[in-house]
């Protein structure tokens, strides 16, 4: 494997961080992509800065991303940037479309001019599906987006089949369902709800507002969900799947197992807020992997409640010193 060299985009993010792992655990040398800017937060990488090598470049400037790739010479491109807080989508459409959709028109074209030979990944969302026409959702089932961000996802979906169909490119999406983790922005919902369970625990909070408890998603492990990134590309021939656990959650089983985790009852400090609302809301995803299992051999390993329990730990065990 030690000739094996990739580069990510989105190296900072939560799925970034773990994928570098697993790729270093897999003898690669890793590049990653940063934004230059003013103030830089590397703090889910810091622990591999000195394994890792980082280059400036932007998904909005196609010469950088020629330039980074020249530099890094990668067998395998992962793609993980974007704008991806989904409400974020409605504020700034414009902005999220030049990233999302955009933005992986000019790394596939950067790509393509530099090495056809580069196999790429393309990071798909389940939010493409949005008002679900199907239940469970697989690779076959029609695009629904509810949510500027998930139209985007949908563009940079389709331009990457149309790249692979198009220029003969090994080029794959992954269409991954919700996927968290400690490394999760407390923007989400599933962070947002262990990070507040940990405060009102230490002492820090007595509330914690929530939008639709009745929402519900199909939620696995990001560190689970990265190497099912990486068998795509180990594959002979390119194609995109569905990663899921296949099991679907509502906002309230996740919040009554993460106060359950802190020894609290959630219902004395849960405020429903309808300014949490979405304006159109995708109410139930659930992934159908079947495709997965059988051609990648993967599986996730973390179970639901696992996963919840680990985010609780982990904010209890962030925030401790803040109670002292």
């Amino acid at each position: 494997m030690s000739g094996n060299i990739a580069l990510i985009t989105g190296i900072t993010g939560q799925d970034g961080s773990y994928l570098a792992e697993l790729l270093l655990s897999k003898g690669y040398k890793v590049y990653g992509v940063v934004r230059r800017s003013s103030t830089e937060n590397f703090e889910r990488i810091a622990h591999l800065n000195d394994r890792i090598t980082l280059l400036q470049a932007d998904l909005l400037d196609q010469s950088s991303l020629v330039e980074a790739i020249r530099v890094a010479r990668p067998t395998e491109v992962y793609n993980l940037a974007a704008q991806s807080f989904v409400p974020t989508s409605w504020g700034q459409p414009v902005l999220t479309g030049e990233f999302t959709a955009l933005g992986v028109t000019r790394i596939l074209e950067a790509v393509r001019s530099v090495d056809l030979g580069i196999r790429f990944y393309q990071a798909s969302s389940s939010e493409m599906f949005g008002k679900v026409l199907q239940v469970p959702q697989d690779e076959d089932t029609p695009f629904y987006p509810r949510s500027p961000y998930g139209v985007a996802k949908v563009y940079g979906h389709y331009i990457t089949v149309n790249y692979r169909e198009s220029y003969d490119m090994y080029a794959v999406s992954g269409i991954l369902f919700n996927h968290e983790s400690p490394r999760r922005g407390l923007e989400f919902v599933t962070r947002k709800v262990t990070d507040g369970v940990a405060r009102i625990k230490l002492g820090l909070a007595h509330e914690l507002r929530l939008g639709n408890l009745e929402a519900q998603r199909d939620w696995g492990f990001a560190g689970d969900y990265v190497e099912a990134m990486w068998l795509m590309l180990q594959q002979p021939t390119a194609d995109d799947y569905v990663v899921a656990t296949g099991e679907t959650h509502s906002v309230r089983e996740l919040t009554e197992i993460a106060f359950r985790r802190a020894g609290l009852d959630w219902e004395k400090y849960v405020v429903i807020d309808p300014a949490f609302y979405r304006p159109a809301e995708v109410d139930l995803l659930i992934g159908a992997p079947k495709k997965a299992y059988e051609k990648l051999g993967w599986q996730p390993k973390t179970t639901f409640q696992q996963l919840v329990e680990m985010m609780v730990d982990a904010d209890l065990e962030r925030l401790a010193h803040r109670a002292r």
